[in-house]
């Protein structure tokens, strides 16, 4: 299924993913607040370009909000009209200074684009992996496909969000509601420390799933 998809944003996020999507056959259209940057990613994507508003309207089966996450509230609230009914694509993450989490203690990232475009269906995803491993064609490691965990509550946008992440050679992992979305942002605070700051191997803390403790 060949699907139009607005992105929001020039930057890292913004490339390896509308990349990855042009190249599965998906038509792809970049807006920026500099349109000349915008009309540069387009060009190397095979996509168009425009500004956001614009980016916004293209994108009927989805918009990837790839942008800073305190900016994105305030780009999408200024959309909110051509946003309504989209399905709202969130791979931002309130990761500050010290790896600190920005929203702890109030609304996640994905909640307060939620609640600044009303009418949009915002699904959480992406926000786990630094952007050179959605330049991966596949990203597999040791021959199992990435996860990639999805918080939603409209199921039309969760399948249609389900689609991109396997296009990308991922598997989409149900991760909840839309008000788990504020778990998953905290799990990428956590990790980017880890792998950051520390130097570590964040994946060795989860066991396998047989030795996880199920029942």
């Amino acid at each position: 299924m060949r699907m139009r998809i607005g992105v929001l944003g020039t930057g890292g996020m913004a490339d390896a993913l509308g990349t990855r999507w042009a190249r599965a056959g998906h038509e792809v259209f970049v807006g920026g607040r500099d349109t000349t940057r915008a009309a540069a990613l387009a060009e190397r994507l095979g996509g168009h370009a425009g500004d956001l508003r614009a980016a916004a309207e293209f994108g009927e089966d989805a918009v990837l909000v790839a942008l800073p996450w305190r900016a994105a509230v305030d780009v999408v609230g200024g959309l909110k009209d051509g946003l309504r009914s989209r399905t709202l694509i969130d791979c931002t993450n309130p990761v500050g200074p010290g790896f600190v989490l920005e929203t702890a203690g109030g609304p996640s990232a994905s909640a307060r684009l939620a609640s600044a475009a009303p009418g949009a269906h915002v699904v959480k995803a992406f926000n786990l992996c630094h952007e050179d491993v959605w330049r991966l064609a596949p990203p597999v490691f040791d021959g199992r496909p990435l996860a990639v965990p999805l918080c939603g509550d409209d199921e039309k946008a969760l399948s249609a969000v389900r689609h991109l992440v396997r296009d990308l050679g991922c598997e989409p992992l149900n991760a909840g509601p839309l008000a788990r979305a504020g778990l998953v942002e905290a799990t990428a605070a956590l990790l980017i420390g880890l792998w950051v700051g520390e130097g570590a191997d964040a994946q060795a803390i989860a066991p396998p799933w047989a030795a996880a403790g199920r029942r």
